[in-house]
Parts: structure tokens; sequence; C-alpha cells
């Protein structure tokens, strides 16, 4: 007598065997921060196609790295898909840790930011019409998850997490300053639809979306500051996301100026006048920052997914200056632009090359090894 044996493959499993999925266990650990490399991809084309001079060479170059932006973030959604299918319990313990949640601001910002970019350089590989419809699509979801991070990540810090004093960081403006970015995209796209009430309430919008994102910063950014003063530097790997207090800064002012362009004649000086101050204070914390890092790196600070902060926040700055520059016309401005998109570019250079390196080892997917006896966080509350 033969016994037929069942191939192996999931064509010969037995009737009612349980399907097991693939555990994917290279993207376990893919938390959402990962989608500040598309941040800081896009800002380099956004940033690089709004400088006041027209450079031979520079807009192919932008397009080019606004399409690897847009790569990235195709890539990146599908690998956190996957992480949501076949990894959920990492997932909700994402959610449910008050260092990793507010970083879901991120996926907001990486959409809103590529769309803008399809505008600002990808149109001349794409059309204007494509551009404009890319832009729309990620622009409407960009916006509603930015709205939804903006209220969802507050609301679980404030009921599900458990904050300790002394823990306020600058990560807990990423949900804040995602609608910033909204209101910074919108009078862009608002130019391409018809004039009266689609293009009036896409900009009334993008106004409301200014004054929430501004008043919740300006109510956390205290808390950030007194944290640093009050319990000391930040830890070293997380030092430098000191750098993202610029991200609000910078696109503020690049909104203002944006919503000027878009506004009657006259309305520019207010863009001046409130870039030019808050512009002001962007410097004084770069180099405040800048001070924070050169001492981390001195006490052995390495590398880390926390250096794409130096980014996009930066980039923010750039479109700012470059904001006041075309509302200005002052020479100091255009020189502000060039020397922090060169910071810019300069970052994102170190921060591309190393994350590259460290994808190759896999130690950037490697599970998080706590410190020797570091007493484990609690991230619930228990009343």
């Amino acid at each position: 007598m033969v016994t037929a044996v069942p191939p192996t493959g999931t064509a010969g499993r037995l009737p009612g065997a349980a399907f097991r999925p693939p555990r994917v266990p290279a993207l376990r650990h893919l938390g959402p921060n990962w989608y500040a490399c598309v941040m800081g991809t896009a800002i380099v084309a956004t940033a690089g196609a709004a400088l006041p001079w027209r450079i031979p060479g520079l807009r192919a170059v932008c397009a080019a790295v606004w399409a690897l932006s847009l790569v990235l973030l195709a890539v990146l959604l599908v690998a956190r898909s996957l992480h949501w299918r076949y990894h959920r319990d990492q997932a909700r313990a994402h959610l449910l840790d008050p260092a990793a949640a507010p970083f879901y601001g991120c996926l907001a910002m990486a959409l809103l930011s590529v769309g803008g970019g399809a505008l600002a350089a990808g149109r001349d590989l794409l059309g204007v019409r494509a551009a404009v419809a890319l832009d729309a699509v990620l622009f409407t979801a960009g916006t509603a998850v930015a709205v939804t991070a903006a209220v969802a990540v507050p609301y679980l810090m404030a009921v599900h997490h458990r904050i300790e004093p002394g823990q306020a960081g600058p990560v807990w403006l990423l949900p804040l300053v995602a609608p910033m970015v909204s209101a910074a995209q919108g009078p862009p796209l608002a130019a391409h639809l018809p004039a009266g009430q689609p293009r009036a309430t896409l900009l009334l919008a993008c106004l409301g979306l200014f004054g929430a994102s501004l008043l919740a910063t300006l109510l956390t950014l205290p808390l950030v500051l007194a944290r640093l003063l009050t319990a000391g530097p930040l830890p070293l790997a997380l030092t430098p996301t000191l750098f993202l207090v610029l991200g609000p800064l910078g696109q503020s002012t690049t909104a203002a100026g944006h919503l000027a362009d878009a506004a009657p004649p006259g309305y520019a000086v207010l863009a001046v006048l409130y870039g030019v101050p808050v512009t002001g204070f962007a410097l004084l914390w770069l180099a405040l920052a800048s001070a924070h890092v050169v001492r981390a790196r001195r006490c052995g600070m390495g590398f880390s997914m926390t250096w794409w902060s130096f980014t996009f926040p930066v980039g923010t700055c750039v479109t700012g200056a470059a904001s006041l520059t075309r509302h200005t016309s002052l020479a100091v401005c255009a020189g502000l632009t060039a020397v922090l998109y060169a910071v810019l570019v300069a970052a994102w250079g170190v921060a591309a090359v190393r994350t590259v390196r460290g994808l190759v080892s896999g130690a950037l997917l490697a599970a998080p090894r706590p410190a020797p006896g570091a007493p484990r966080p609690a991230t619930v509350r228990t009343r």
C-alpha cells in the first residue's frame, strides 16, 4: 500500500488546518518614526525649489529628490501596513508608549510634504495636472491624519499614558505641528481651485489649521523648555530631537507667507511682521540645540533615527526664510536661506548614508536593548 504524503506548500495543507501568516520579523520594530525619512527627503526638494535663485540643474535635482521621497513614502506605507497586519501587538504597544505615540504625527507630515513637493518640484516630472491631482489626494489624506493625530495623541497621553515629571520633550510637538504643515501646503493648492467658494473655503480652513497648531504649540513649548532647564540635558540619543522645535517655527513662517501670497495685496506685511520675530527665535533655538548636540556628540552620542530631526525642521526654516525673501527682497534673508539650505543638504546626506548603512547591517530594525538594570517604563495608567 502506498500512503500519500501531502506536499509541504500551502496547497497541501490539511482541511481545517489553521493558517498562520508570516510574521515578517524584519518589520516588527518598524515604528512610525520612520516616516521622518520621507519628510526629510521631501523637504530637500521643496526647499530647493523655493530658493530665490535659478541655479542651472537645481530643479532637475530637486525633481529627482522628490521622486525618491515618493518612492520612500510608498514603501513605508506598505511596510507599515504589513506591520499592523502581522505585528498588531507591537503596533498597539507603540500607541500606548508615550515616547512612541507622538510619532504618528510623522505619517501626516510625510503625506503632506510629498504632496506639497509634487507642486513645488514634482510637476517637472508629472506635469501640472497630475501634480495637482496627486497633491490633492495626499493633502486631503494628510490633513485628515494630522487633525486626528493632533486630537488622539494628546488624548492618549492624558488618559492611557503615565507621564512622569520631567518627561516632557520636543517629540510632543510632532502631532501638534502636523496641522501647521497642512496650513502651509494648502494655499499653493488653493491657487489651482476655481475662484470663489472652493478656493476661499480651503484658504479659510488653512487659516483655522494655522491657529489651532500655533496655539497648541505655544501651550506645549514652555513645558519643553522648562524640562530642559530644570531636569538637565536630554538623554544622548534624544538630543537631536531638540531640533524638532524648529518645525512649528519655520513651518508657521512658511504658512504665513503662503497665506499672504493668496490674500489681497497689502497682507504681505502681516507675514513679515510675524515671520521676522519667529525666525529670530528659531535662530536662537538653533544655536541652543546645536550646542546641546555638540555636547552630546562629545559624550559619545551615536547614530539613531533621531538624527532625521536635523532635516525636516531645518527645511521648514529654509522655506520660511525664502518666504521672507519674497516679501522683503532683502539680501540678508536670501543669504540666510542659502546658509540654512546648505545645512539641510549636509544633514540629509549624513542621515541618509547612516540610515542605509544601518539597514544593511540590520542594526536599525533590531529589537531595542534597554540599558542594564534600567527599570521597564510604565506606559499605561492603572487607575
